[in-house]
């Protein structure tokens, strides 16, 4: 779904946006697009780190890993 925005740009943004490509609206989801991606990474790397630094977490974690070395995963 799209919805119709009006915006204002400075004319020299505008002129690189004509320049770098034939659909100004195109153009602009894909710079907007990437910003959002690289903006949820970061979130994503945050929280990895905040992970990370959890001690309550990493305690879960290694019980886990006690319970799959003593044969939960095995076959049979």
């Amino acid at each position: 779904m799209s919805a119709k925005v009006s915006i204002t740009l400075d004319e020299e943004v505008l002129e690189f946006v004509d320049r770098s490509s034939q659909n100004r609206s195109q153009f602009i989801n894909k710079i907007l697009s990437q910003a959002k991606k690289s903006q949820l990474l970061k979130e994503l790397e945050e929280a990895y780190i905040e992970l990370a630094n959890d001690p309550e977490y990493q305690a879960e974690t290694k019980l886990w890993e006690i319970a799959i070395g003593n044969g939960l995963d095995a076959k049979g």
